[in-house]
């Protein structure tokens, strides 16, 4: 069983702080969506069409997808993989100001059981600085939209640490989000990637980072009144209602194989991994001329053991340790050993986890427990 994720890199505008490939190309969108199509049958007379679990549409931004465009799209996954559309997760990620009623006839025509909606704030403002294109007022309008037509499985994103944002701010974006009653809040602070506008900014003085204190108190506050409010918080930055974790996304954290399609989508196999070319013209002549437009590396086994060190480590199971070979055991209890004596780790029923103060320096324990 893989998972399939589709990227469609296509935006309206750009925000300020993505660092994802993607491209205001509109013009390319129907070719691309045959370039996807031609890529999956590729795929499945190269190494067998796989079962799939899971489908996820992202982004970019596919509700930039015209009608004919998604049911186009959804014919190439049914005619090359034949999912059992009734029993999978079929997740769509869409702008909030694009889910109006009449995409929502659109979007219940489709297979689609979930829908992931960056909301990031419900602050006007602060949706303005990062050239977002939708209000507050149209996050609300969307998820009634969605509830309207059937959609039982809503996620929306937040973000926090904002330059300038007060603890209260942040407190205000907390409240707004579980007013909607969705099954699914994903939470990240603002990143500042370079290559972006927003990284841009703060090379240049022109904005500033929040400190780390008021930054642990955030995301303290986020865990508090997310879990009090009855999600389990399963993954770093994902919090869900029970019975609605990301499935799709659970297969990234839980060694589950998943196939890429589109420019720059990732693939995984376990024993390799793959890439596809971050161009959208070089991707779709490349597969218009039926080449795979990817590389692919082999995973040895201290690869294999360094991904499930930054992947399993980032969920509430952490990692099963039993399940590891002997000397990767011998490695991982004794490299962990420090950070279990200081509270940022647990160790028990075999399985290493980190604690809540362990999540503030995560980075460093992965980098201190990878073999690399």
């Amino acid at each position: 069983m893989s998972g399939l994720y589709v990227h469609i890199p296509f935006c309206a505008s750009r925000c300020i702080y993505c660092g994802f490939y993607s491209t205001t190309l509109a013009e390319l969108r129907a070719r691309y969506v045959d370039a996807l199509g031609r890529e999956m049958r590729l795929r499945a007379a190269a190494s067998g069409a796989e079962t799939i679990s899971t489908v996820y549409i992202g982004g970019g931004t596919p509700s930039q997808l015209t009608a004919d465009e998604l049911h186009s799209l959804f014919r190439y996954i049914n005619n090359v993989y034949s999912p059992d559309w009734d029993n999978i997760e079929v997740t769509m990620e869409c702008n909030p100001d694009d889910v109006t009623a009449d995409f929502c006839q659109v979007l219940k025509a489709l297979p689609v059981n979930r829908v992931s909606m960056g909301a990031q704030t419900f602050s006007d403002e602060r949706l303005r600085f990062l050239h977002r294109r939708h209000t507050a007022v149209e996050v609300r309008q969307a998820v009634g939209n969605l509830r309207a037509i059937g959609i039982g499985n809503i996620s929306v994103d937040l973000m926090f640490a904002f330059p300038g944002e007060t603890l209260r701010d942040w407190q205000s974006d907390i409240d707004a989000a579980l007013s909607l009653d969705v099954e699914h809040i994903s939470a990240y602070s603002l990143q500042y990637e370079e290559g972006t506008t927003l990284y841009n900014m703060l090379r240049q003085g022109r904005i500033h980072e929040i400190d780390d204190e008021l930054y642990r108190q955030m995301y303290n506050t986020l865990c508090d009144r997310l879990t009090a409010a009855g999600y389990e918080h399963y993954e770093i930055s994902n919090f869900a209602k029970p019975g609605h974790r990301s499935r799709h996304n659970s297969s990234y954290w839980h060694n589950v194989p998943y196939i890429g399609i589109g420019a720059s989508a990732h693939s995984y196999s376990c024993s390799a991994r793959s890439w596809n070319v971050s161009d959208i013209r070089q991707y779709i002549t490349t597969v218009e001329s039926s080449q795979l437009p990817s590389e692919q590396e082999v995973i040895d086994d201290d690869t294999h053991y360094d991904d499930t060190v930054v992947t399993a480590l980032r969920t509430c199971e952490g990692i099963d340790v039993a399940a590891l070979k002997p000397r990767y055991q011998r490695y991982i209890l004794s490299a962990a050993r420090p950070y279990i004596d200081g509270g940022d780790m647990e160790f028990s029923a075999h399985r290493l986890r980190l604690t809540r103060n362990g999540i503030f320096v995560s980075d460093m324990i992965m980098a201190d427990l990878m073999m690399g």
